[in-house]
């Protein structure tokens, strides 16, 4: 399953279309008729998303979105209201009450869904990272005293100057504190190449051609100075495929064609505030964990994660796999015969071995997946939201590109094969008694039958063995 959604209205011929849009698309969906039961499940169950009528028999959709965000129910989530009809200032009031977006029924389920993906790309960044800044804290870090925030830098590029013009003249009453500047696309694509770029783009999804402020923020998402910038496309709101496509490749929001006018310009302000807010957000975590990781927590031979960082945040995994009920998995890897290595060619031939392997495997994981080295040649990995099928199908990987090209020795003396055995194991999925270390011990028990067998090959923990 993509993500878990609650379903939240009173009405169950519309719980049950939504339901059905949403398992086809491979969504777990829970449901809720009102507010109360809504807060319930949260807390129980903790989605990923929750999709709010904005009319309930307890309490307004945005007052639930209100005590949802103020209380932090459960597990982080993303609301996105829907309306009956369509209500500016009922909009509004949601975006204010921290509604990441306000949809009317029947809503466009192809919109829908690629909004949903969005979502849960963004939540999954946020729970990694704030994840990780838990294990940083863990390890007896803590962060550098917040400074008050500068000024934010919104870029506009529009298709014409004219309209950019509109634009800055209605955004920039409601954003003072920021500054707002109108750039065309040579001038944007020229800053984001070096220097500090926007904290947010404002683009049009038609410049001087049909798409290609798409194009645009495709270019900028690939640029490492503009990467993590917010990146908002303005769409007419009937632009049902632009709009799509705009958050499947990368839009951080849409905002309406028409921000000139003054409710789409107050709508517009909301979101760009929201967005900046997350960015600085993650910008202070990537920080936090670039300064200080890098000498408490990674091995300085491979750039991985050493003992030290991993073993607390499995046990962050855990607690996370433990409110999901999502399962985790644990790889044990170790570098078959590397003493031999050492040995005949010398520790310079093993520790560009050791590189290569990181990199490798690097190379073969996912962003979320934490991949260290725990002992001389040997190697954890760990992926969250991982079934016992995906894993194997990871670990076959990693342990075929280990083995598929010889590793490159110093001062060109040829290549030597390099194999490596792999321990599979499940957690979250034994009850209250398994601890990180538990799983640990079962990965490690599958990977000395890795090795009892022949090396060079997968075993997976069989609790009956």
């Amino acid at each position: 399953m993509p993500g878990k959604v609650l379903i939240v209205d009173d009405v169950a011929t519309n719980r049950i279309v939504l339901k059905a849009k949403l398992r086809g698309a491979r969504y777990e969906t829970i449901q809720a008729g009102t507010a109360a039961e809504a807060l319930q499940r949260l807390a129980a169950e903790r989605p990923d998303l929750a999709l709010i009528a904005s009319s309930l028999p307890d309490m307004s959709g945005t007052e639930l979105c209100q005590r949802i965000k103020a209380a932090g129910v459960g597990a982080p989530v993303a609301v996105i209201m829907l309306a009956s009809v369509e209500q500016p200032g009922e909009r509004l009031a949601a975006l204010r009450a921290g509604a990441t977006d306000y949809l009317v029924k029947p809503v466009d389920e192809l919109v829908l869904l690629a909004r949903l993906r969005a979502l849960l790309r963004a939540h999954e960044t946020d729970e990694e990272m704030a994840q990780r800044e838990a294990t940083y804290r863990a390890l007896g870090r803590d962060a550098a005293p917040a400074s008050p925030p500068p000024a934010g830098r919104i870029a506009l590029i529009a298709a014409t100057t004219e309209t950019a013009v509109c634009w800055k003249t209605a955004l920039a009453p409601r954003l003072p504190g920021d500054r707002i500047e109108i750039l065309d696309r040579d001038m944007v694509l020229a800053g984001s190449i070096g220097g500090t770029a926007p904290d947010a783009y404002v683009i049009s999804a038609d410049l001087d051609t049909p798409g290609a402020g798409l194009r645009l923020m495709s270019e900028l998402r690939a640029r490492p100075a503009s990467r993590h910038a917010a990146i908002c496309i303005a769409a007419e709101p009937g632009a049902r495929e632009t709009r799509a496509m705009a958050l499947d490749l990368g839009a951080s929001d849409l905002l309406p064609r028409q921000i000139a006018q003054p409710a789409a310009a107050e709508e517009c302000a909301l979101r760009l505030r929201a967005q900046i807010a997350r960015k600085r957000l993650l910008d202070r975590q990537r920080a936090m964990l670039a300064d200080g990781l890098r000498l408490a927590a990674v091995d300085p031979l491979t750039g991985l994660f050493n003992r030290r960082y991993a073993m607390p945040h499995l046990a962050r995994m855990e607690e996370r796999a433990r409110a999901t009920g999502r399962p985790f998995a644990v790889m044990a890897l170790d570098l078959d015969r590397f003493k031999s290595i050492n040995d005949r060619y010398g520790h310079a031939a093993g520790d560009l071995v050791l590189q290569e392997v990181a990199r490798r495997l690097n190379l073969n994981l996912r962003t979320m997946d934490l991949v260290a080295r725990i002992g001389g040649e040997e190697f954890l990995v760990a992926m969250p939201d991982t079934s016992l099928e995906e894993a194997r199908r990871a670990a076959e990987r990693l342990r075929a590109v280990v083995e598929h090209q010889p590793f490159a020795l110093p001062e060109g003396r040829g290549a030597i094969p390099v194999t490596v055995s792999i321990g599979l194991a499940l957690g979250g999925v034994s009850g209250p008694g398994e601890t990180v270390e538990l799983v640990m011990r079962h990965a490690d028990h599958a990977l000395l039958g890795s090795k009892a067998s022949g090396r060079n090959q997968v075993r997976i923990f069989n609790s009956a063995a």
